[in-house]
This record gives structure tokens, sequence and C-alpha cells, in this order.
């Protein structure tokens, strides 16, 4: 039985690790869970899973936990979360939201766990210090994101084979075959309708400006070691097939199947085993029957584009371009600003920044913060 530590349990990607978890008891157990604010969830979580450590954000909340569940260790804040991550575990899921998962995940690494990676941008800005800890701890790094998971599970068996190219494919988000004027009038109410997939409100933003294919670009980047400029995105409106490798000889393998992210959760904390499911399978003469792709078409979703700059430069670039992004979208969210301003407020960034060649840990969490405050008062 591996025992399950989820960072972000009451997000999208943490309750649905939590019902993987529930439909094998034989196989996982909860061990650790954290939570931000959606303390009322996070108490129906306790009281079914009883793990042995759990924190949230606030102290208040993690005081009334402790009372009502006296068999958990309770912890609070960044340092409570960062503290349940190095806990006895056999997998950690990194479910977290935007740049908090970066420093947990490291600490989580250092403990000597293996990493279940739902959080992309833990590699966008620290992947050169990730990886080195994953090299130097003999841990396993597991994809979650379904792109990545693709890729993993097409990997298997072929380490060492070499790469021609990474096949990375995109949904096109709900506004695929726009114009930038077009782009304009968009509302957060438009941008949150993903056609496909359920998802959090940043990451489905982040798919609706194409940055998500960007910071995904960067995240295969690190896991796979190859090039940026060996990861082609393909603009796949059916969400089927999720994404594949070709190797020297032109030989393609990609992975298929219905968009259900319990699969990938499943493939990660299972490996190297697959867990039998009573899943959808895919119907290839439905939904299957006529695949279709595109080329991204980034002078119009130009976030992409700023990604794959981003990466091409180096250092702290990175950093600039991810910590921007969480804030300008954040900021479309709240209706501060418009949707293609998100873009141009992540370049006016990216110009205005002195790059740092080799970050180390402490350097990249001082530069997304200032970036924050930098992006924060450009939209006062």
């Amino acid at each position: 039985m591996k025992k399950i530590t989820i960072l972000g349990s009451t997000g999208s990607i943490g309750t649905q690790a939590l019902s993987v978890i529930r439909d094998n008891p034989a196989r996982f157990v909860a061990v650790g869970m954290t939570c931000g604010r959606n303390i009322e969830l996070f108490r129906q979580q306790l009281a079914e899973f009883r793990p042995r450590y759990a924190a949230c954000l606030r102290k208040e909340d993690c005081e009334r936990l402790a009372w009502e569940f006296p068999g958990v260790a309770f912890f609070y804040g960044e340092e409570g979360i960062d503290h349940v991550a190095t806990e006895d575990c056999d997998v950690l899921l990194n479910s977290l939201m935007g740049m908090r998962g970066l420093v947990p995940t490291y600490k989580a690494i250092r403990a000597g766990h293996d990493i279940a990676l739902a959080n992309k941008e833990t590699l966008v800005a620290g992947g050169s210090v990730v990886m080195k800890a994953v090299r130097e701890e003999g841990v396993q790094m597991l994809p979650v994101d379904s792109e990545h998971s693709a890729i993993f599970q097409c990997l298997m068996g072929n380490q060492g084979k070499k790469i021609r190219r990474i096949l990375l494919t995109a949904s096109g988000g709900p506004f695929r075959g726009w114009s930038r004027k077009q782009l304009e009038s968009v509302t957060p109410e438009m941008a949150l309708k993903h056609p496909n997939w359920s998802m959090g409100q940043k990451i489905t933003i982040d798919s609706a400006t194409m940055m998500n294919k960007g910071l995904e670009m960067i995240e295969a980047r690190w896991l796979f070691d190859v090039d940026i400029d060996d990861i082609q995105v393909l603009v796949h409106p059916q969400s089927v097939m999720h994404s594949g490798v070709e190797f020297c000889d032109s030989s393609i393998l990609a992975q298929l199947g219905v968009p259900d992210m319990r699969v990938p959760i499943e493939v990660a904390l299972a490996y190297p085993d697959r867990l039998e499911t009573g899943y959808e399978s895919l119907d290839f003469f439905g939904k299957a029957a006529s695949l279709t792709f595109q080329k991204p078409d980034m002078d119009v979703f130009r976030c992409m584009g700023l990604a794959i700059e981003a990466s091409r430069e180096g250092g702290s670039y990175p950093v600039v371009m991810n910590a921007a992004n969480e804030i300008l979208v954040q900021a479309f969210l709240d209706k501060r600003i418009g949707f293609t301003q998100i873009a141009e407020g992540i370049r006016q960034m990216m110009e205005s920044h002195d790059k740092v060649e080799d970050p180390d840990l402490e350097t990249i969490v001082a530069i997304d913060r200032e970036t924050r405050e930098k992006t924060e008062r450009i939209l006062l």
C-alpha cells in the first residue's frame, strides 16, 4: 500500500486524486493533506480519509480543525505546508496552484519522496534546481498533466532511445480560430468555459490564452531533457491524442484516450503498475473517428510565444514570465484588465528584467516576489 500526501487536496486535481484513493483502498492511503481556504470541503475530506498530517493557510482554521480531529497533526501557513510535504510518504502529489508549489516540492525531494507533479510552475520557474535535486536524491518525478503523462507513457520501455521531437497537443481552448481583435472583447466568464476539460480557474485562463501550452513546453523541456525547439505543439480540438513522441527513425508513439484526469493521476500514483478501472473506453467510431491537427496561431495567442522566448533566454527569464502571468491572470479574473493585456503585461515585465544566469532556489523565490510586486505596480 502506497502512502500518499496531497498538496492542495480541495482543488480539481486533489479531489480527483482522493477519488482514486477512495476507489483503491487496498493500494493507497492518504497520509497527508493540505488546503488553502476551502475549509468546509477540507473538513469533509479529513473526516473521510483521516490523514496523519494536515495543513491549511490560516492559524485559526488549523486550531478549529485540530479540536475537531484530535488524531491529526495540524500545521499552518506556508511553513506548515512545507512541513507536511516532508513528512513520511511514498508519493507526494503536488496539485498546488502556481508558484506556491516550488518550495514544498523541492523540500519533499530532499526528504526522499517520489513526486507526482501536477504543478507545472515548479519546473517552469525552478526546473534546473528541481531536476538537479531529483538526480541527486534518486527519486522519481512522475508527471500528472495529461500531456506529460502521455509522453511519459510513450517513453516507457524506450529510455535512452534518441528523440527527434516531442508532440505536445493542445485543445486550442474556447477561442480557437479567433482574431486578435475578437480576443479584446473576451470576459472572464467566456474564458472560463473550456470545451473539453474541467480545471481550476487559473489553468483554464492559461488554456484560453495558450500560455498553458507555453508552460507545458518548458515543463516538458525539463522532464524529458530536450531542447525547447524540439517540442512541437499540435492544436488538436478533439483532445483524444494527449501527446506523443517521434523517435530518431521517424516512428511516432502517441497516447490516446478519453479526456479524464483520473487516468494520468492513476498512472503517476500506481507507477510502475497500472490499475484496472471502469472508466469510459475510447470510441473509435464516435469522437475518435476524425482527428484533426492544426498549427497554433502565435500571432494571435502571444503568451505561448513569450513562454518559448523565456525558455530560450533561460536563466531567470522563465521566473519573471511565470510570476507576471500569475498576477495578470488574477487581474483579468478580477476584471481589472482585459484579456489581451495579459500578454502585453508579461512582455513589459520581461523587457525590463536583468537576467540572472543560474539562479539558486533563494534567488528564484526573490525574483518571483520582486516580479509580482512590479507587476502589481503597473496595474495601479
